[in-house]
């Protein structure tokens, strides 16, 4: 050290010097991060598990309010860390305020994604559990965060949507009304009896105990083919019950038809019709079992 100029021994010294007596200063503030790091996941975690059974939250909020949590107590401790080594509250505050306010014009996207999210658990459009469709996503929702929408597909493959593209667009709930409605198209050759055949698809349907009574299944002439004509059968299921009773009826509906027809030699083309409650044109809810 001797050997070493005045000013390099200084500039080796001052920081050696100012560890010394800030030891205790560094511990503290190492420590705070490190208890704060720990306790802000470990809170978040109690708020997303136990909050919605203990306290009866609505489960919708409690990812939201997790996120919040953790965030919140992690700035806490850097601001609390900070002033251990001398740095006033104030002025940490200050410059966490106007950082906020550049990163804010600089990510406004992240911002309005937070906003999105808000008024999405607020106004309860899509819950968890629900199978959603939305601007080109769709799945059963699985969490709705602070920054994105994460969402489970029928195939089993992770989806996470920023909460702004959801809160944009349309969004169709396939899972949130308490009933919804059957529609079967079944293609006869115009010589067919319509009155028989109308009778036999509404014993079909009549016969199941999924399907509603008020309002009472129909079915009319759709439309015309060439020589054939398009009945179709309307009856309203529970919701949950939708897509089981849907298969039942049209291979009930096949069967009983084709039975009607042997005798001309005839069969019968029984299709689902473009389900009119889905954005797409046939796009139908899919088996979630």
């Amino acid at each position: 050290m001797n050997d070493l100029p005045t000013d390099a021994t200084e500039a080796i010294s001052l920081p050696l010097r100012w560890l010394a007596d800030n030891s205790v200063a560094l511990v503290s503030a190492l420590i705070v991060l490190i208890a704060g790091w720990y306790l802000a996941r470990t809170l978040s975690r109690m708020v997303r598990n136990l909050l919605p059974r203990a306290y009866g939250v609505d489960k919708n909020f409690a990812p939201l309010l997790a996120q919040v949590t953790r965030y919140g107590i992690i700035i806490f401790s850097i601001v609390t860390a900070l002033s251990f080594l001398g740095v006033s509250s104030t002025s940490i505050y200050a410059v966490i305020g106007a950082a906020g306010l550049a990163i804010a014009l600089a990510l406004q996207g992240t911002l309005a994604n937070i906003a999105a999210g808000i008024m999405l658990v607020w106004l309860r459009p899509i819950a968890i559990g629900e199978y959603i469709v939305g601007d080109g996503v769709a799945g059963v929702v699985v969490e709705i965060g602070l920054f994105g929408t994460r969402l489970r597909s029928t195939s089993g493959l992770y989806i996470f949507t920023p909460n702004q593209k959801l809160w944009s667009s349309a969004i169709t709930n396939h899972s949130r009304e308490p009933r919804r409605r059957i529609d079967v198209n079944i293609t006869v050759p115009d010589s067919i009896n319509v009155a028989a055949a109308r009778r036999t698809m509404l014993k079909i349907a009549t016969s199941d105990k999924r399907v509603q009574v008020d309002p009472p299944p129909t079915v009319h002439v759709e439309s015309f083919v060439g020589d054939k004509i398009m009945l179709q059968l309307r009856a309203w299921v529970p919701t949950p019950e939708y897509l089981p009773t849907l298969r039942d009826l049209t291979e009930k509906a096949k069967l009983a038809i084709n039975k009607m027809l042997t005798a001309d030699d005839e069969q019968a083309q029984v299709e689902l019709a473009a389900d009119p409650h889905t954005q797409g044109a046939g796009e139908r809810t899919p088996d979630l079992t």
